[in-house]
């Protein structure tokens, strides 16, 4: 069993398709789950309609439309010999029990919404590329990841059910498996109630390695339209280096920091199996890439180079003016837990604490409501974390001259800035 992953830019337009089914028939295709994102900048396109619908804007339906426009284009490409009128039917379809979910829809809660129409995306993409496929026959069945993913009701960020997950994907997928492989939908999980969760942005890597830890794959691939891992992001660095192997350590690290080029939470599912994770390139689909595992050897790496964006510095201080103590810290964790809010660099002086986090507008506001009676809280917006790992002088001098500096931190392996962006 091996599990294959293949991301919105892979399947952006109808040539991205016919190369996936043509990467699958090259490989194999039997005996493996395709996990599979929405197309290109559908996402973005579908959170417009919910914002648009949110703000009581009635120009979500044509918005919504032009979602659809955008899916007949790609399958008027693809088809020429029939199955076109059947695939435009299963589209139609999804568009139409969008809109009908928001016509109907009585919720304000904007995560609820959000993640009941911008799922549709994986269930778009998926129907189009399994239609394709089994027309040209690559024969596989389209599965409804909700049949198989459970998660909690935290809406945009369901935390997984593991072993009513691991038990439901064994017994689905090794039947589905012996007349062909299965595709289905990343990103996308179930709460107890039938309701659509999502795993947070670029959560179809995860999926995938929920797929592999149930399975007990063989071996988990990521298909990108980069190389493999690099050092630096190659389209701000172009000297970036491939990084042939690495191990999980090292990979959950660079995630964690915020490399994007795998979804944070996807290494530690498979390290757990010792399931190795591969990062191929669908434009050079015989190229090796890069390898996580976990006897990769690390001994020459180069300094890894990671900028998260959209950083929200918030500093909190007492306002009985007493040193920040473990109370003081209690209240302010449990309130970012509560409020999802992942803190991507923290530090501590005598009178204040302060937390760096991505822009998240609602939460960072409703969290600063719940602290504002017992903190004095200052807010700077429009930050960058450079993160650089096995760094040295040189990097950090190049990197960070001239730039207006509000924390800096440095460990044995790994330097912190933020600054302005």
């Amino acid at each position: 069993m091996q599990i294959y992953k293949f991301g919105g830019a892979s399947v952006k337009d109808a040539a991205a398709v016919k190369n996936v089914t043509g990467i699958l028939n090259e490989n194999n295709f039997n005996e493996k789950v395709v996990v599979i994102s929405a197309m290109g900048k559908t996402t973005n396109d579908l959170e417009k309609v919910v914002n648009l619908y949110y703000g009581g804007n009635e120009a979500w339906q044509q918005t919504l439309e032009t979602v659809f426009e955008k899916h007949l284009a790609v399958m008027r490409e693809l088809y020429h010999n029939g199955g076109f009128d059947k695939a435009v039917a299963d589209i139609r379809l999804l568009i139409n029990g969008a809109a009908k979910f928001l016509t109907e829809n009585t919720s304000r809660n904007y995560n609820y919404i959000y993640d009941q129409v911008v799922s549709i995306g994986e269930y778009i993409s998926t129907t189009i590329v399994s239609d394709y496929a089994n027309s040209i026959g690559l024969q596989n069945t389209l599965l409804n990841v909700k049949q198989v993913l459970f998660t909690d009701n935290a809406y945009t960020e369901g935390k997984v059910d593991f072993k009513k997950t691991e038990d439901a994907i064994q017994e689905k997928v090794n039947e589905l498996v012996q007349t062909g492989f299965v595709i289905t939908q990343g990103f996308v999980g179930c709460t107890p109630e039938g309701f659509a969760t999502t795993l947070g942005r670029e959560g179809s890597d995860y999926t995938a390695s929920i797929f592999a830890y149930s399975l007990n794959a063989e071996r988990m691939t990521v298909w990108k339209d980069v190389e493999g891992i690099m050092n630096a992001d190659p389209k701000e660095f172009p000297d970036a280096q491939l990084l042939s192997e690495i191990t999980y350590h090292e990979a959950i690290e660079m995630t964690y920091y915020g490399a994007s080029v795998i979804h944070p939470k996807t290494i530690k599912p498979i390290q757990n199996k010792n399931i190795p994770l591969e990062v191929r390139s669908f434009v050079h689909s015989g190229k090796r890439g890069s390898v996580i595992s976990a006897n990769a050897n690390i001994n020459f790496l180069p300094p890894i180079v990671i900028f998260k964006r959209g950083q929200v510095l918030l500093s909190f201080s007492a306002k009985d003016f007493s040193f920040i103590a473990e109370d003081h810290l209690s209240k302010v964790f449990g309130t970012f837990a509560e409020n999802r809010l992942r803190i991507n660099m923290m530090q501590n002086a005598a009178i204040s604490f302060s937390i760096a986090v991505d822009f998240k507008k609602e939460k960072i506001e409703n969290a600063m409501n719940q602290l504002m009676d017992d903190f004095s809280i200052t807010r700077n917006d429009h930050l960058s974390l450079l993160t650089i790992r096995h760094y040295n002088q040189g990097i950090i001098d190049k990197l960070t001259h001239g730039k207006d500096i509000l924390l800096r931190q440095l460990s044995r392996t790994t330097m912190q800035v933020l600054m302005r962006e």
